[in-house]
Parts: structure tokens; C-alpha cells; sequence
């Protein structure tokens, strides 16, 4: 039986205490939200905080409101049920709506909350293991050694970015609001990781409060398409993903975005994709050429590592699969509304 370390628990009641005690206590303390990722964790000692801060008793970083110029809003103590089965996120940001209903399960659900996705730890098949295992092995570049076992003679931690709520807000152009010593800072949600799965850009000593998506236009339409040994629980071997807007006319592409996850320690956007779909005709030929090639983008700029469980070559063959599910859920999410609608 795996036991959690000795700690003590600190339940304090507004942010401005939160940021006080991680001040106190530094590398000692770790926030708590939900919990479904930092208690296994702790049992395998990967962290071993001192002191413990639970932010479930602070006010007013919990729920989802549209502001008055169309800015969705939603607290970093959110539960990802409460994300997906809201309404008004899967109207403004279905991608995010799509991507949270399949995190885990629903008892996990119920109880992790989407800042803690955010900031989710990265996840490798060397890492995530039981001390006694990693220390017969001699430890590894992210905790307590000196060698990676993915990459030898690297100097980086490759181990995957392993949240699905990353690239769907990416997508969505996302901002995260954070508070510390120093006040409230926003930082886009693109510039939270480095290329190095030890480290984020995320300051320690800080709480992340909010997660703050800019209005999307009426022709938006988003999609997040997922690869996992187990549907009802598992992390993503690989996650997809996608938006596309019409134009006013609802006749052409006027935006497009693919970024995907679990393939290193950020998460990827594929770039120059806008250009291939952008200006394409609905239900036309070039349109269908368009997804084909993004595709095609995925698999030569995509290369899973085999950082995670699974076999890292299927993994590459799956992610144009995976590109152009996602991409097509979007065009069809657009027909459907559009025969709703009787047009």
C-alpha cells in the first residue's frame, strides 16, 4: 500500500493568505484543488510538501460568467464536470467543452478542476512510478537523477505535456491570471511552457485564479479529438485540438487552428496551418484538400517520443488521423448548424 508523507494542511480563506503561505513556506507548500493528481503523486513521492494549501475554502475563484464584451471567464477551481456540461462554454469554446468531457472519468471529474489541468504536472513513463521503482532504476533527470531514460546524454526533460485543456484553449487564444507577491499578472496561455518538462513558465509562489477566453465570433466552431488506451479514464496518448471560423457569410474559412498534446513537454501548435485552410470554400473539393495537407503538416512536424506508455511509432501514425478527425468535426459541427437553422 502506497502512504502519503507526513504533511500539515493549511486551509486558508482568500488568495491574499494563499500567496502568503506559498511566501512562507517556498518549496515546502503545495497548492491542493481537486487533488486527483497531487495525492497520487505525493504517495509516490514525487512531491513531499510540508505544508499543504488547499484552496477550496477561497471565494470567487470557482464558476463560469460571460463579461459584458463577450469574454468568457471561467474559475481555476471550476470542476471540469461543471466546465463541460456548461452551456455557455460549449457554445462560446466548444473545443474546451469537448476536450474537459473527456478527461478521466466522471467521479474524477466531479473532483479535479480545470486550473488544475492547467497546470498539470508532465507525465513520463520514467517519472510517474512508485520511489521504490525509480530509485532501483537510479532516478531520472526530472526527480532526484541525473539521466534521462528517453533521450540519453539529454540535458532537457522530455516527459509529455499531458493536459487536455491545453491546446483547446491555446486554440481559443486563452489568458491565465495569476496573483502573487507581486499583484495579478495575466500571461497567454501559449507562453506557460518551456521546452524543458521539468520547468514552466508558471512562477512559483503563485496562484492561478482565473482562466480568461477572448469572445468568438458567430461562425466559431471547435473540436478536440483524443487518442488513449482506455476510454473512460486513461491520460491521452495523443490529443488534438481544433478550430476553424467561418466568415460572415458562413461560406468560407476565416480562421483555423490545430494544436496538439502529449507528444513532449509542451504542448504544439502546428503552425502555418491558417494558411492551407484559410479563404477555403465550405463543402468544396480545395476544402477537403486543405485538411488532407494540415494533416500531412502533422505527421512530418509531429514526433512522439517515447516518453509516455504506448508505442511512440503508433502514436505518429495516429496523429494525421487524429488532425483530420478534429478538423472535420469542425466542418461538420458547421453543416449541422446550418441545417438547424434550415439554411
Amino acid at each position: 500500500m502506497l502512504r502519503l508523507p507526513k504533511f500539515e494542511i493549511a486551509r486558508p480563506t482568500s488568495i491574499d493568505e494563499v500567496v502568503a503561505l506559498l511566501s512562507e513556506h517556498g518549496d515546502d507548500a503545495q497548492i491542493i484543488a481537486g487533488g486527483t493528481d497531487l495525492v497520487p503523486n505525493m504517495k509516490h513521492e514525487l512531491f513531499t510538501p510540508k505544508v499543504v494549501v488547499s484552496i477550496a475554502d477561497v471565494p470567487d475563484i470557482a464558476g463560469v460568467r460571460v463579461e459584458s464584451d463577450g469574454t468568457l471567464a471561467i474559475g481555476a477551481m471550476t470542476t471540469l464536470h461543471d466546465v463541460a456540461s456548461d452551456e455557455r462554454v460549449r457554445s462560446i469554446a466548444p473545443a474546451l467543452g469537448h476536450a474537459t468531457a473527456l478527461i478521466s472519468g466522471p467521479q474524477l471529474r466531479r473532483m479535479g478542476t480545470l486550473g488544475g489541468n492547467v497546470m498539470l504536472d508532465t507525465r513520463c513513463q520514467w517519472y510517474n512510478q512508485t520511489h521504490f521503482w525509480r530509485k532501483s532504476l537510479g532516478y531520472c533527470l526530472k526527480k532526484d537523477g541525473t539521466v534521462c531514460h528517453v533521450v540519453q546524454s539529454g540535458q532537457k526533460c522530455v516527459a509529455a505535456a499531458s493536459n487536455d485543456s491545453a491546446p483547446a484553449l491555446m486554440t481559443l487564444d486563452a489568458t491565465l491570471v495569476f496573483h502573487g507577491t507581486d499583484g495579478r499578472r495575466e500571461l497567454p496561455i501559449d507562453d506557460l511552457w518551456r521546452a524543458d518538462g521539468i520547468y514552466n513558465k508558471h512562477v512559483s509562489g503563485e496562484l492561478l485564479t482565473e482562466i480568461r477566453i477572448p469572445a468568438t465570433p458567430r461562425g466559431h466552431r471547435g473540436a478536440y479529438e483524443k487518442l488513449r488506451d482506455r476510454d473512460s479514464i486513461d491520460f491521452p496518448l495523443l490529443g488534438v485540438a481544433a478550430r476553424v471560423d467561418w466568415d460572415d457569410a458562413g461560406d468560407r474559412v476565416a480562421r483555423a487552428e490545430v494544436c496538439l498534446v502529449a507528444l513532449q513537454a509542451r504542448p504544439v501548435r502546428l503552425k502555418k496551418v491558417a494558411e492551407l485552410l484559410v479563404g477555403k470554400q465550405r463543402a468544396s473539393a480545395e476544402l477537403d484538400g486543405a485538411i488532407e495537407a494540415s494533416a500531412e503538416r502533422a505527421y512530418k512536424q509531429c514526433r512522439p517520443l517515447p516518453n509516455i506508455p504506448g508505442d511512440h511509432e503508433y502514436r505518429h501514425e495516429m496523429a494525421p488521423v487524429f488532425v483530420r478527425r478534429a478538423l472535420r468535426a469542425c466542418v461538420r459541427a458547421s453543416e449541422n448548424a446550418s441545417d438547424a437553422a434550415g439554411v
